[in-house]
């Protein structure tokens, strides 16, 4: 049995250390969907406001335990969630502007990690290309080509990393 795709999502929350909230128990709910069931996820799938992060964070961290998967691997973590969000924007699933925002926050977080720096350098250039005709984050980048230049690189990251 696989996990669901938007797990590498929760990985990076948890990684991070993001506050538990209703996405975190839709994500409980889908697990159950495909099959699992353990006891602290069937908990988590049904977590309501107001949420003790305290409580919270000891469930996540036994349903983590029980399902196996490991958050503490911050590179794997990355490239993993990138990768993730990434395939949900070829998919359509999610809007670009806002994955790129969401990737170069991440970037920032984490120090400015050279790992995804170029997704940092993409989100300023279609940003400044929304409200400009000149942009100077990415060489080569117009109105004209901002998007196809996005997509091509989401896929090459794709092609790098491909989900294990």
């Amino acid at each position: 049995m696989k996990p669901v795709e938007s797990t590498y999502e929760i990985i990076a929350w948890k990684h991070l250390n993001q506050s538990v909230d209703e996405k975190w128990s839709n994500w409980a709910v889908d697990m159950m969907m495909v099959g699992y069931g353990t006891e602290h996820l069937v908990e988590l799938a049904v977590i309501e406001k107001p949420y003790n992060q305290f409580e919270l964070k000891e469930l996540t961290d036994k349903v983590f335990e029980e399902l196996n998967l490991d958050y503490t691997n911050q590179d794997k973590v990355v490239i993993d969630y990138v990768t993730y969000l990434a395939k949900e924007v070829l998919n359509d699933n999610r809007d670009l502007l806002k994955t790129l925002r969401e990737i170069k926050d991440l970037c920032i977080v984490l120090d400015y990690d050279s790992k995804i720096y170029d997704f940092y350098s993409l989100y300023f250039a279609k940003e400044d290309l929304n409200y400009d005709t000149v942009q100077w984050y990415w060489k080569g980048a117009d109105r004209t080509n901002i998007d196809q230049i996005c997509m091509d690189y989401l896929k090459e990251w794709i092609n790098k990393h491909e989900l294990g």
